[in-house]
């Protein structure tokens, strides 16, 4: 079987690439081993569409997600997928933590996040009156999203322009035929699919797929490492109208309110290396939640709280290491025409899957 386009991996990003592959009536492919499209990382999140604030300047991270917020907010108006700009509210929760929340709002700006609002004590306290803080950053075009029916909608627009995906396949090689990819599968493990364009959207995976191709140099493959992120259930109604963090911390963007679109909350994620993929929240982390929460919202103390739910966040960067960028490995960077790898893509790559989508096709010559 021969098809133009191969998209490795049904995640947002996946499915986004191949709605933008398949647009010029492109034959696209998207190879997916889990039984459904979006079950790990795409839909194990807070579904925050994230301002850009956070990012070293010109990163493609802060570029992607800059551009991917106004893209993904179009996208999802046009198509009525639930989403909203509730807001952010970036907490410092005393004078030492001041200085560090400036540098938030250069950075912010330098990104071009034009509509940042600083506030104090008081201003704080209009907007969020639980909130206890010494100052705070108010982003308004942060948001939330559906991710399920985002997920939806791509996939929907990939399929009504002849995309087609195949689940529980996982792919275990790739090789050159000519000018074309040969992918195997578990299931075309003798006759393999021919494709012209591959792209790895794998995300916990991508490294596999990258190591399962015959003579790709290993020095190009980056290292992989695992964060796990547990979120905790509260007891009561949410007193929160907007989204609440802290100043983030090496390796994420801190514990936050995390609020959906009906008004519920819940807190998290927290951060713990791990080595493998695995689903099972961790136990025993509420009083570590409940001691980080009650510095900016002191009421938790009287909140009952449970661990439900985790996500584990594909990182390149490990403990201890500055954050990493987004790596997306085109032809200009391993010299393989046609070839795209997907690496470390964790938060915002939900905000930045569409403006992802367009670099890839445009790394790919598929514009």
């Amino acid at each position: 079987m021969e098809v133009e386009a191969v998209v490795v991996g049904a995640g947002v990003v996946g499915l986004a690439v191949a709605r933008r592959l398949a647009r010029p009536g492109r034959e696209v492919l998207v190879l997916e081993a889990e039984k459904a499209a979006g079950t790990q990382t795409s839909s194990r999140n807070s579904e925050v569409i994230h301002a850009g604030i956070y990012y070293p300047r010109d990163s493609l991270k802060a570029r992607a997600c800059v551009e991917g917020r106004k893209k993904l907010y179009a996208y999802c108006a046009s198509r009525e997928i639930p989403a909203r700009k509730i807001g952010k509210l970036i907490v410092a929760v005393d004078e030492a933590q001041e200085a560090r929340l400036a540098a938030l709002l250069r950075q912010g700006h330098e990104n071009g996040v034009d509509d940042l609002v600083w506030l104090d004590a008081a201003g704080a306290a209009k907007i969020e009156p639980e909130v206890r803080a010494h100052a705070a950053l108010f982003s308004p075009s942060t948001g939330l999203v559906d991710s399920g029916a985002l997920m939806l909608s791509l996939q929907a627009d990939a399929e009504n322009m002849g995309a087609q995906l195949a689940f529980r396949s996982r792919v275990t090689g790739v090789s050159r035929r000519g000018g074309l990819f040969a992918v195997h599968t578990e299931e075309l493990a003798e006759e393999p699919l021919l494709c012209r364009i591959l792209v790895n959207c794998a995300g916990h995976g991508a490294h596999d797929v990258a190591r399962a191709m015959t003579g790709y140099p290993a020095g190009l493959i980056p290292p992989r490492f695992l964060a796990k992120g547990n979120y905790c259930s509260v007891s009561g109604r949410s007193p929160f109208s907007h989204l609440v963090y802290p100043l983030p911390v090496p390796g994420s963007l801190g514990v936050h309110v995390a609020l959906d679109l009906a008004g519920g909350m819940r807190l998290g994620p927290d951060l713990h290396w791990v080595e493998e993929v695995d689903y099972r929240p961790t136990q025993g982390v509420e009083p570590a939640f409940r001691d980080s929460f009650a510095r900016f919202w002191p009421r938790i103390l009287s909140r009952d709280l449970a661990v439900s739910s985790c996500g584990i966040r594909p990182k390149i960067s490990g403990p201890g290491e500055e954050a990493a960028d987004f790596r997306v490995d085109g032809p200009a960077f391993h010299g393989v025409e046609g070839l795209v790898h997907c690496f470390g893509i964790e938060s915002p790559g939900l905000t930045a899957s569409l403006a992802l989508a367009d670099l890839i096709a445009a790394q790919v010559g598929a514009d």
